[in-house]
């Protein structure tokens, strides 16, 4: 490594630290672990799934490391800097940085299958039914294998920690109880597929779903016993993830081995493709599946893209449930009635608002009022999760006056 590279690094790692040791950071963690315990003291905001490749502004996101190592702990602290520059939420600036434990998951990750969907010169594709019967159901499943690397994980811990010469932390992260199976379900498949089958061969949909479930159920009492599940989640679902009722929210990122059990983190899990589908549905091909699964974490998120406010009644079924997505596309009012304080209100702002030419602030506003009108009425702890942002047309100074938005309403 260039000597001259990791001075860089150290330079930004004492930029950050300093902003870690405000006393605004363990103001927001305090606050996070408010609303997470269902007690909130205000509305709380953050911003993720950011389209980086339009936000680099004055040249504040350019990398100057060649390093690989570096070159990612640069991007870190860099993309640390921008938002607490320039659009400032609710996340906190902690006082290390993250890499992850050196470990692989053989025989679960399989990939999809597409081919050319296109006609007329289109570029599109489908997915190929990897599963269209009984038969290939036998041979597609197999045992999944986890496989841990402490030595080359610990020599990565010494490698961070020598580079950073004591400014900043180092967290060493691995799985974060992710388990959006239906998503992989329909790279296996394709989502035509699925939905046929639903209606017209359940049972065979339902022997899908039980060599699923049984397969990531292997693949966490590994992840369990090699102690490779994620404590202290700063972020679930691109939420904040402090709270009371689990262990591993010290400023200490060194946490115990003992610490890393399922019951110590978060899971979230999501059936986008089921936008479609009736609540009795969802609840038959999705939620009696995973109630197993939630059953093992301390908390849990559900939902992303679609639309749930008409399933709360289901959800209410997993346990440990905390959160409970409410994207652009569900009816706020039911959805909060059917919450009311049970749950957090996770709520999704449109990002596409930010895809205008002109900043839409009176559709941005309308948003946050008929939001905070619905959730104050039934008593839902709220938070707003920007995310899925593809675009800004190249002016990032509409992410900004977002921020600046959200933080006079929430604060």
């Amino acid at each position: 490594m260039e000597k001259k590279e990791i001075l860089l690094v150290r330079e930004l790692a004492k930029k950050v630290a300093e902003l870690a040791a405000l006393p605004i950071q363990k103001e927001k963690i305090r606050l996070w672990k408010k609303l997470n315990g269902l007690q909130p003291e205000r509305p709380m905001f953050m911003i993720d799934q950011v389209c980086w490749n339009e936000m680099n502004y004055e040249n504040e996101l350019t990398l100057e490391c060649e390093d690989p190592v570096l070159r990612g702990i640069e991007w870190q602290l860099k993309e640390t800097l921008y938002r607490n520059k320039h659009m400032e939420d609710d996340r906190p600036v902690r006082n290390y940085v993250v890499t992850s434990k050196v470990y692989t998951v053989d025989n679960i990750n399989m990939p999809g299958i597409t081919q050319d969907g296109g006609k007329g010169g289109a570029k599109t594709h489908v997915y190929v039914d990897q599963i269209p019967d009984d038969e290939a159901l036998e041979k597609f499943f197999k045992t999944p294998k986890v496989t841990f690397f402490p030595e080359e994980t610990e020599k990565k811990r010494e490698q961070y920690n020598e580079i950073l010469n004591g400014i900043l932390g180092v967290k060493m992260t691995a799985y974060d109880g992710y388990f959006h199976y239906w998503d992989r379900l329909s790279w296996w498949r394709g989502v035509e597929n699925i939905m046929y089958d639903i209606a017209d061969n359940p049972e065979f949909i339902h022997r899908i779903l039980k060599k699923t479930i049984a397969v990531h159920m292997c693949m966490l009492d590994q992840i369990e016993e090699n102690g490779l599940i994620t404590t202290g989640m700063d972020t679930v679902h691109c939420t904040g993830a402090y709270n009371d009722v689990m262990q591993g929210y010290s400023d200490d990122p060194n946490e115990k081995a003992d610490e890393h059990t399922a019951k110590n983190s978060w899971t979230y899990s999501a059936a986008q493709l089921f936008s479609m589908v009736s609540p009795e549905m969802h609840d038959e091909f999705d939620v009696q599946y995973i109630i197993p699964w939630y059953e093992r974490f301390g908390l849990g998120y559900y939902g992303c893209c679609e639309p749930d406010d008409i399933k709360v009644d289901v959800l209410r079924k997993l346990p440990n449930l905390r959160k409970i997505s409410m994207s652009p596309w569900v009816n706020v009012e039911l959805g909060a009635e059917k919450i009311g304080k049970d749950f957090v209100f996770s709520r999704k702002p449109n990002p596409s608002n930010l895809a205008w030419d002109i900043y839409p602030e009176e559709n941005i506003l309308k948003e946050f009022k008929e939001t905070l009108n619905a959730t104050q009425k039934n008593g839902c702890p709220v938070e707003f999760i920007l995310k899925d942002i593809t675009t800004v047309k190249n002016d990032p100074t509409k992410l900004w006056r977002w921020a600046e938005t959200a933080r006079n309403i929430c604060r």
